[in-house]
């Protein structure tokens, strides 16, 4: 991996705290195809961040980067002040351990298209499988835990119900409230309403707005141009693994200074 090991300058946010994701410089390629290349990103704590972009920008594999799902090849992310997975020992960068790498990702919680929920469990034994089994939670405190984020997503009765009794919408809620089991620092959303007929988004996007509201921290990758303009403090627009044009949902919706950003928003809007 090819990139400097100097610690990116720790810049403070209005209320004086370190951005809790730092990306620096993320490139990523897959063998002669550089998806990202280049990108810088501070998401400050209680901020939502949306990502909008034309498919193959790059949008989906930054999110997946930032988790170490997909390695980088150059560049810095950290979580609340920490590489996700290199720690930098005699002025280099060394991967951590598999099992070092899979505790710092508890800090970070990820929502698929696809709801992945396991199929022969419940609802709530989806949500408490994680906690218990990776945090070491004790079962009566999982499970407490869990009603009450079934309740907080609208699925307050339904904890013992299968996800092929659950429409796709109460899945992803379900997908939800098992993420945020885990009490992550950071939440990503990969496109969570695009796998849902067009009825069943509302329903997502408004349990999302909710946990927006409620001071989560997330960054969401989405075509739904609506929820970025009403629940998002930022927008961010990529285009050829770059981030093209940023700022506040009324800077980037209404007066977006970039031919690119214009012509994708003129599809939508």
């Amino acid at each position: 991996m090819s990139t400097s090991t100097e610690s990116p300058t720790p810049r403070l946010d209005a209320t004086g705290i370190a951005p809790i994701l730092r990306a620096r410089g993320v490139r990523k390629s897959f063998k002669h195809l550089e998806v990202l290349r280049g990108i810088d990103l501070d998401v400050s704590q209680g901020e939502t961040v949306a990502i909008l972009g034309p498919s193959g920008s790059g949008k989906s594999t930054f999110l997946r980067c930032v988790n170490l799902l997909e390695p980088i090849n150059g560049g810095r992310i950290l979580v609340d002040g920490r590489d996700v997975g290199y720690d930098v020992r005699g002025g280099r960068l060394n991967e951590v351990s598999p099992n070092e790498l899979a505790r710092r990702r508890r800090d970070i919680g990820m929502v698929f298209q696809h709801f992945n929920l396991f199929p022969h469990m419940t609802a709530l034994e989806n949500i408490i499988e994680a906690p218990i089994g990776v945090k070491g939670e004790r079962r009566a405190d999982a499970v407490k835990h869990a009603r009450s984020l079934l309740a907080q997503v609208g699925l307050e009765g339904r904890e013992d119900v299968y996800p092929r009794q659950l429409s796709g919408g109460q899945q992803q809620r379900v997908a939800i409230a098992r993420a945020l089991a885990m009490r992550p620092k950071l939440m990503l959303f990969d496109e969570p309403t695009s796998a849902l007929d067009p009825e069943l988004v509302g329903e997502v996007l408004a349990t999302m707005k909710q946990l927006a509201e409620g001071g989560l921290t997330m960054v969401v990758v989405t075509h739904e141009i609506s929820f970025a303009r009403e629940a998002a403090d930022r927008v961010i627009f990529m285009d050829g693994g770059v981030v093209v044009e940023h700022g506040t949902p009324q800077q980037v919706l209404d007066v977006p200074q970039h031919e690119r950003t214009r012509a994708f928003l003129s599809r939508f809007l």
